[in-house]
C-alpha cells in the first residue's frame, strides 16, 4: 500500500476543517430544538425562521470582511476570533431572556462563525494544488457538525431544556480554539499596509461581482445556499411535524442527511478536478430535484421508512453542491483576488440564501410542510435547468 507522508498543510487542512465544524456545530444545535423554543417564546414557525435567517444573514454578510481581515491581519488570527467569538456567542443564544434577545444573539454568532469558512479556503487554496479535494474536504466539516450535533442536542435538549442543548456549541468551540491556536503557525498577511478604505471602494466591487461569469456562478451558488439554509433549518422538523416521526428519528435522519452530505463533499470536489465543475454540479443538483420531490411524496402519501431514507440520501449529496460551485469560484478568481474576492462572491448569494430560513417557514406556516419542501425541489430544478442550458447551448458561462 502507498504511504501517505504527512505534511504541515495536511495539519493546516484538518484543523481548518476542526474549526469550520466548530462553528457550524453552533448553528446546526438550533435546528433540532425549534419546536421547543416556539413553545418557550410562544411563536410561530415562522418567528423562529425570522431569528434563523437573521444569524445566516449576518454570517453571509461577515464572509467579505472577513477576507479583507485575513489579507490585512493574516488568516490565523481571523480564524481564532472567529472559533473564539463562536463560543461567547452560543453561551449568549443559551441565555436568551426573550425571542427578540435569542434574534439578536443568532446574529451576533452569525457574525462570529461567518469569519471563518473566507479566510480558511483562501488559506487552502494557496496550500493545496488540487483545489476542488481540498475545499471538499474543508466543506466535509460542516457536514462532520451536522452528523453530531443534532442528536447531541436533540438529547440533552430532552432531559436539559433546549438551552443546555444550545451550550454544546460553545462546549466544542472552546477545544478546538485551543488546538488551533497551539498547532498552526502565524500567518504572514498578504496585503498588512493597504488602507482598508482602499479594500472597500464600490468601483472594483462592482466590476468583479459583475463579471458574467461571476455572475453566474453567483446565481447557481444562491440557489444551492437557499435550499442548504432552509435543509439545515427545518429538516427535522419537517420530518417530526410533516411525516410525523419521533423527535429522536427525525434528528438521527438528520445525522443522515450529514452523514451523506459529508462524504459525497471530498468525492464531488475530487471529480469536479476531473470531469469540470458543471458537470459534477449538475449531479448534485438533479439529486435534489429527485430527493425533496421524493421528501414530499413521502410525507403527501405515507410511503414508509425506507422511501424517506433514501429521499434524505439523494438531499444530502444535492447539498454537496458546494465543493464544485466554489471551486468554480476559485478558478475565475486571480491569486491577488481570491481572499476578498471570494469573501465578496460569499457574501452576495449567501445574503440572498439566507432568506431559505424565513421563506420556508413562512410558507409551512401557510400552505404545511409538503409545500414548503415542494418549493426546495422546485429550486433545485432550476438550478439543474440553468446548468444544463449553459452546457447545451454553449453559451459559454
Amino acid at each position: 500500500m502507498p504511504t501517505v507522508n504527512w505534511r504541515y498543510e495536511h495539519t493546516v487542512l484538518a484543523l481548518c476543517t476542526l474549526a469550520f465544524t466548530g462553528t457550524m456545530v453552533a448553528r446546526l444545535v438550533v435546528s433540532p430544538l425549534v419546536p421547543e423554543i416556539t413553545t418557550q417564546f410562544d411563536v410561530t414557525n415562522g418567528t423562529v425562521g425570522l431569528a434563523l435567517s437573521g444569524m445566516w444573514l449576518t454570517y453571509a454578510l461577515a464572509q467579505f470582511p472577513s477576507g479583507v481581515l485575513g489579507d490585512r491581519y493574516g488568516e490565523r488570527r481571523v480564524i481564532l476570533a472567529a472559533v473564539g467569538a463562536t463560543a461567547v456567542a452560543s453561551v449568549l443564544l443559551a441565555a436568551s431572556p426573550s425571542i427578540l434577545a435569542f434574534g439578536l444573539f443568532a446574529a451576533v454568532l452569525g457574525v462570529g462563525a461567518g469569519l471563518h469558512y473566507s479566510v480558511a479556503t483562501t488559506f487552502l487554496t494557496r496550500q493545496f494544488d488540487d483545489t476542488g479535494r481540498a475545499i471538499g474536504v474543508h466543506v466535509a466539516g460542516g457536514p462532520l457538525a451536522g452528523l453530531a450535533a443534532p442528536p447531541a442536542a436533540a438529547l440533552v435538549g430532552s432531559r436539559h431544556g433546549w438551552r443546555a442543548g444550545v451550550l454544546l456549541g460553545a462546549a466544542v468551540a472552546v477545544p478546538v480554539f485551543v488546538l488551533f491556536a497551539w498547532r498552526v503557525r502565524p500567518t504572514e498577511p498578504l496585503r498588512p499596509d493597504q488602507p482598508m478604505g482602499e479594500r472597500f471602494a464600490l468601483g472594483p466591487l462592482a466590476e468583479l461581482l459583475s463579471r458574467r461569469e461571476i455572475l453566474y456562478t453567483t446565481a447557481l451558488a444562491t440557489m444551492g445556499a437557499f435550499t442548504w439554509q432552509a435543509t439545515a433549518s427545518f429538516l427535522p422538523t419537517f420530518l417530526e411535524v410533516g411525516t410525523g416521526m419521533s423527535s429522536a428519528l427525525s434528528a438521527l435522519l438528520f445525522s443522515v442527511y450529514f452523514l451523506v452530505h459529508g462524504g459525497t463533499q471530498p468525492v464531488t470536489g475530487s471529480v469536479s478536478d476531473r470531469i469540470g465543475r458543471d458537470a459534477t454540479a449538475m449531479v448534485t443538483m438533479g439529486a435534489g430535484v429527485v430527493g425533496y420531490g421524493t421528501l414530499v411524496a413521502a410525507a403527501a402519501f405515507d410511503l414508509g421508512l425506507p422511501v424517506t431514507v433514501g429521499a434524505v440520501g439523494l438531499v444530502g449529496l444535492a447539498m454537496s453542491w458546494g465543493a464544485p460551485v466554489q471551486s468554480r469560484f476559485m478558478d475565475l478568481l486571480s491569486d491577488a483576488e481570491r481572499g476578498a474576492g471570494f469573501g465578496l462572491v460569499r457574501t452576495a448569494y449567501m445574503v440572498t440564501g439566507a432568506s431559505g430560513s424565513v421563506v420556508v417557514g413562512a410558507v409551512s406556516d401557510a400552505a404545511g410542510w409538503p409545500v414548503a419542501f415542494g418549493l426546495l425541489a422546485c429550486v433545485m430544478a432550476l438550478g439543474l435547468a440553468t446548468l444544463s442550458a449553459n452546457r447545451l447551448l454553449g453559451l459559454g458561462y
